[in-house]
């Protein structure tokens, strides 16, 4: 096996065994990076000295036998996450020089846990809408279709993984940030519960996090490996107010004690009653309900009920964010509106409109979608859906502009993400399939709140039963 095909858990292995060594691991990923990300452009900063110097001291400590338990695995942080002294620009023009003084939690983390960060992936200006492109760095490409588009706002970190590039990349999520690209791009994508991993980016506002709920979570090629990320960087931390105790159990662990053997109880909602749902898709979704009753779930409807349309919730979920992202980005159209990008200009524009009042009475339909989310799991373990509508649109565009033949909007349409970051309950997108043009489908599955673990358990029970070429792992472009 080629050392950009090795996973977080096989690098450990052989460390453990000497069989390889950090330092050799890291030179042969930044050749390939050199490679493919050129046509890419996932990476948008590299890393590489420090990288190296890093690789180096791990390879000591693995020889001492005090490494640590991501000593030497290589890691992707995505261009909004601060990292002190490596450039962290928010695919902005406005920051293309920034270089923070200080990590995010999750960054610190990671570091003392062993893991050497090869570099920043791109993102669009501010993480502000769900596919990969910006002004400073141009477009992310998909790595199973050059010509197609990764979604956002982690579409660099998840076409990094996909393309071989990293065994592991960090994402963060405010309306399917994470989701929405690991589907597009075939591999594993999770968010936790809100508050599971500390939240602390904007150090002046450390409540920003909440309009609606934005989580950081992991991206891998299996759920093993997006769990060995996971138990390192759970856990409360002071700079951030929301953030939750560490879980009483690591999940690794448990992962290879069930060993496939759970029988779950399974909701569906193909539409959540409002999207229009591509028909590969939907068939794709619909084929995997029936491989889930074949290996021993119950598997029945969920009652879902949005109360809105597609165009009234769009509405309802925009404004929201839209209040927020004026709220932390207005400030810059004082004396950088020339260098941001059109689209985050109109959201802001829009977001301007917005009363407290009229903020404060959204909550009172919020609170109806987490009642109506959370209730389900009386009846059922997890529930799941397809991640997205459609999977097909240019890197250049800002999504499909339809589906089945019926025109949609390409800002939200097809994006089947955001309820459940209304409600900060866990949720992930798995791989499940092909459509007949070799592009991945996935599935989400999200959980009752604090149930990470039971989450992490099912998407590890899909994954082990589905058969090896259902399964989208690595696309050598």
């Amino acid at each position: 096996m080629d050392i950009y095909q090795m996973t977080a858990e096989d690098l450990l292995r052989h460390y453990r065994s000497k069989t390889l060594s950090p330092v050799t691991v890291i030179q042969s990923l930044f050749q390939r990076i050199d490679r493919l990300n050129p046509e890419l452009n996932a990476f948008v900063t590299l890393n590489r000295d420090d990288a190296l110097q890093r690789a180096a001291e791990s390879e000591s400590r693995w020889l001492r036998g005090d490494a640590g338990p991501l000593d030497g695995v290589p890691v992707a942080i995505k261009d909004l996450t601060n990292t002190k002294g490596l450039r962290t620009t928010y695919g902005s023009l406005v920051y293309r020089h920034y270089i923070p003084k200080f990590d995010a939690t999750i960054v610190r983390r990671l570091k003392a846990a062993g893991a050497i960060i090869l570099g920043k992936t791109n993102t669009p200006e501010f993480g502000h809408k769900g596919t990969t492109n910006n002004r400073l760095f141009g477009p992310t490409k998909n790595p199973w279709k050059l010509a197609n588009g990764t979604g956002g706002s982690s579409g660099g970190s998840a076409a990094a993984v996909a393309a071989g590039l990293v065994p592991l990349a960090e994402g963060s999520d405010g309306g399917g940030s994470i989701r929405i690209p690991s589907s597009l791009c075939g591999v594993f994508g999770f968010k936790p519960t809100f508050g599971r991993i500390p939240s602390d980016n904007r150090a002046r506002d450390a409540f920003s996090h909440t309009m609606p709920f934005i989580s950081y979570g992991p991206i891998a090629r299996t759920v093993a490996d997006a769990a060995l990320m996971f138990d390192i960087v759970q856990g409360a931390g002071d700079t951030d107010p929301f953030s939750l105790d560490r879980l009483s159990q690591s999940v690794c662990p448990l992962l290879k004690k069930e060993n496939g053997k759970e029988r779950f109880r399974i909701g569906y909602t193909p539409d959540f009653g409002m999207y229009e749902v591509d028909e590969e898709i939907r068939s794709i979704f619909f084929q995997t309900l029936d491989r889930f009753r074949t290996w021993g779930a119950v598997v029945e409807p969920a009652d879902i009920r949005m109360k809105k349309d597609l165009r009234g919730y769009v509405r309802y979920f925009n404004r929201l964010w839209m209040i927020g992202l004026t709220a932390t980005s207005k400030k810059l159209m004082a004396g950088h509106r020339e260098e941001l990008s059109e689209t985050l200009v109109s959201m802001i524009r829009r977001g301007e409109q917005a009363s407290a009042e009229e903020y404060i009475g959204m909550n009172e339909y919020r609170t109806y979608v987490w009642h109506m989310l959370q209730g389900q799991f009386v009846k059922f373990d997890v529930l799941v859906s397809p991640t997205l509508a459609a999977v097909s649109y240019g890197f250049n565009e800002e999504g499909p502009t339809e589906i089945n033949g019926r025109s949609i909007d390409p800002e939200s349409d097809w994006m089947m993400t955001s309820p459940i970051n209304l409600t900060g309950q866990p949720a992930c997108s798995i791989p499940i399939g092909f459509t007949s043009s070799g592009l991945p489908v996935g599935m989400q599955a999200f959980g009752r709140r604090l149930d990470d673990i039971g989450l992490f358990r099912f998407a590890h029970w899909v994954e082990d039963h589905m058969h090896p070429a259902t399964l989208a792992k690595i696309k050598d472009v």
